[in-house]
């Protein structure tokens, strides 16, 4: 059996250290013992970019935000399903994972980083949000496990009272909000319906052969 090989760490602003692994010829990003994204998990990724574009509206060329890189999953597939027409803004806070998506992980990134219609924001998505007045139509929010700050306490803004009213406020009318997790989290749903946003809740399997765990997409207008 083939050891796991740590290639590269990186340190997040103001949160932990993340660890990129090779197992053969898989990647693993891991944060502490959680494996936070995996070559081999990418279908609930996928859904977050495919399940929002089905969303929108078919007559205007749309402008994206997607908050984290990752693996680049969410980028791509929403590539694939945008017109050329389309705009994607893309927030990174770490500058590491950009460089192992033009390294290490060259193959998997497949070119997406260099698509015309992407615009490539090295910095926080919430000050990015924060700073935008009905400028999206869509806001893809996939930066933690979930709608808290695993990875940095400062994520916690995101799924703020004050976090969702500034995603409001960013996005275009009936423009959509879509936050991944990695499970339930009922404090934010009460969060969701104190809001005043219209919200609906999507399970989809972590394998993009329809198997592996439950994972959830939140979906406000």
């Amino acid at each position: 059996m083939l050891p796991r090989e740590l290639i590269a760490t990186a340190q997040i602003p103001g949160g932990k250290e993340l660890n990129l692994f090779r197992h053969g010829g898989d990647y693993m990003i891991m944060l502490d013992s959680n494996e936070l994204m995996s070559s081999r998990m990418s279908g609930s990724e996928e859904a977050l970019a495919i399940t929002t574009c089905a969303r929108l509206s078919q007559d205007r060329a749309p402008h994206l935000l997607i908050g984290g890189y990752g693996m680049g999953f969410t980028l791509r597939a929403a590539l694939g399903k945008l017109a050329a027409s389309a705009r994607v803004s893309l927030a990174e806070l770490v500058p590491e994972i950009i460089d192992w998506a033009r390294g290490p992980m060259a193959a998997l990134t497949a070119g997406c980083l260099d698509d015309p219609r992407v615009h490539l924001i090295a910095g926080d998505v919430a000050a990015v949000i924060g700073t935008a007045h009905h400028s999206f139509d869509a806001i893809l929010l996939d930066v933690d496990n979930g709608s808290d700050g695993l990875t940095r306490a400062a994520n916690d803004q995101l799924y703020s009272m004050r976090g969702l009213a500034l995603a409001k406020g960013a996005l275009k009318l009936g423009g959509v909000l879509a936050i991944w997790s990695a499970g339930q989290d009922r404090a934010f749903l009460r969060r969701l319906k104190a809001s005043g946003l219209k919200f609906e809740e999507a399970c989809v399997r972590a394998r993009s052969n329809g198997k592996g765990p439950r994972h959830v997409i939140w979906f406000a207008r």
